[in-house]
């Protein structure tokens, strides 16, 4: 089980030896701004950060903050994860975006209690004390040093090792459960396997990027205009060498963010307009600057590019009738009306037997070509026609030909592959699920917040 694994144990000392620290607030993007915020260097997913400056503490009352139904969230319960959530992300405190990371370790908070007060009406459902220290011992093997060590960063900082053990019980809690109760649900039938694997394949001409994203949600974070400052922050950190992974996992709202922000491969047109825009000018390695859409704001990170498949194989049968070079324009034009009748009737299925019951017809399956390969006159059927449909009449030296397309996928390394499309789906269906569940303890629990 992976949970966040992001931070270094150098890093954890060097975000945690102060706690907040004056910079230059980024001003709002105009639109008119290049699409790119700057260049991300893949190393600092591993990197160790610097020291930031020494600057006064951010200040919290030790008295109630929240309520979650019967539970209670303090002033000390939130200094503690805006301290662990820092030392996740790597992001550097400042005043600007302490409201913001206050805002992100309170919504995370109330989510924690939640979960916890759902998980126990599981009487059988225990994460065990071995299972807390294996994920910390995985956590800090990543980060080159013991467990013990590990934890005594933390203390280092001012976290307790108390309140990481209570993230990652209650995270591997609600993986449990949300993984035993939706897993059925979640399951992948063979004809969405089927329709996901023809739209790849109907795409794999098409552009397309590898990207991460953060998406920040208008109405988690205080609003529009605080989801673009907010956004505005976390930009200028990762351009100053925070890891876009940890960030996206603790701030993001997109399905993809419990995996780190990876939305895998897009396919050019399959998004909003303002994020194609986006993508047709981010350079491989590049960070977009804030990108505001109706209900929040996208951080986009061009991880690489593809021009598509260089190989597109399609599955062709034809009916066709036999017409020389030299025949007349009236014995093309009775075959094409010829033609033209029959279409209607004809499917994939049906085309050989209905071409082998009628006098002066032909058919043939043309089986599995690269679309490149084929026939001049075939090729514009081939690429633009829609699977399972039948061609207009296409003339060639050998005379008047019905092409039905049956079947069309890319080929060579980039061929998408039918059981990492089935997990991808299972996934999202999980992941969807997990956050409807989520959405209605909200909605069905009373939370109040304290006015302090």
């Amino acid at each position: 089980m992976r949970l966040m694994r992001y931070m270094t144990s150098v890093a954890m000392v060097a975000l945690m030896a102060g706690s907040a620290v004056a910079q230059t607030a980024p001003q709002p993007t105009p639109q008119t701004a290049p699409a790119a915020a700057g260049s991300l260097n893949p190393a600092a997913e591993q990197a160790p950060a610097q020291a930031p400056a020494a600057a006064p503490e951010f200040q919290l009352s030790d008295g109630v903050l929240a309520t979650v139904n019967d539970s209670v969230i303090t002033g000390f319960d939130l200094r503690q994860r805006m301290l662990l959530l820092i030392a996740m992300t790597q992001v550097q405190p400042t005043q600007e975006n302490l409201p913001a990371i206050s805002r992100q370790a309170l919504n995370n908070l109330i989510d924690e209690r939640l979960q916890l007060q759902e998980l126990a009406n599981y009487k059988d459902l225990r994460v065990s004390d071995q299972e807390v220290d294996e994920e910390i011992g995985a956590m800090a093997q990543e980060a080159g040093i013991t467990a013990q060590d590990y934890l005594r960063f933390l203390e280092q900082g001012g976290i307790r090792p108390q309140t990481l053990r209570e993230q990652i019980r209650t995270q591997i809690g609600w993986q449990q459960l949300v993984g035993g109760r939706f897993q059925s649900r979640a399951r992948v039938s063979r004809s969405a396997v089927d329709a996901a694997m023809r739209q790849l394949n109907e795409a794999a001409s098409k552009k397309q990027y590898l990207i991460g994203e953060i998406y920040l949600e208008a109405s988690r974070v205080g609003g529009q205009q605080a989801a673009v400052n907010g956004a505005n922050q976390l930009v200028q950190q990762m351009v100053q060498g925070a890891p876009f992974q940890a960030v996206a996992q603790q701030f993001s709202a997109a399905p993809s963010g419990p995996r780190g922000g990876d939305a895998g491969w897009v396919v050019e047109g399959t998004v909003q307009p303002a994020l194609q825009a986006a993508l047709d000018q981010l350079a491989v390695g590049q960070l977009s600057r804030p990108i505001p859409v109706e209900g929040g704001v996208y951080i986009l990170y061009m991880r690489d590019k593809r021009d598509g498949a260089a190989v597109n194989l399609v599955q062709l049968k034809q009916v066709m009738i036999e017409l020389p070079e030299t025949a007349s324009p009236d014995q093309v034009a009775a075959a094409n009306t010829r033609l033209e009748a029959l279409k209607p009737q004809l499917t994939c299925d049906t085309m050989l037997a209905r071409a082998t019951s009628e006098q002066g017809l032909l058919g043939s399956d043309l089986g599995e070509s690269d679309v490149a390969n084929l026939a001049p006159q075939f090729q514009q059927v081939a690429r633009s026609a829609e699977v399972g449909s039948v061609s207009s009449p296409v003339r060639t030296p050998l005379g008047l030909h019905l092409l039905a397309v049956c079947g069309r996928r890319a080929g060579g390394p980039q061929a998408p592959d039918v059981r990492a499309v089935e997990n991808q789906l299972f996934r999202q269906n999980l992941a969807t699920l997990g956050r409807r569940y989520m959405r209605d303890l909200r909605d069905d629990a009373l939370i109040e917040y304290k006015q302090q």
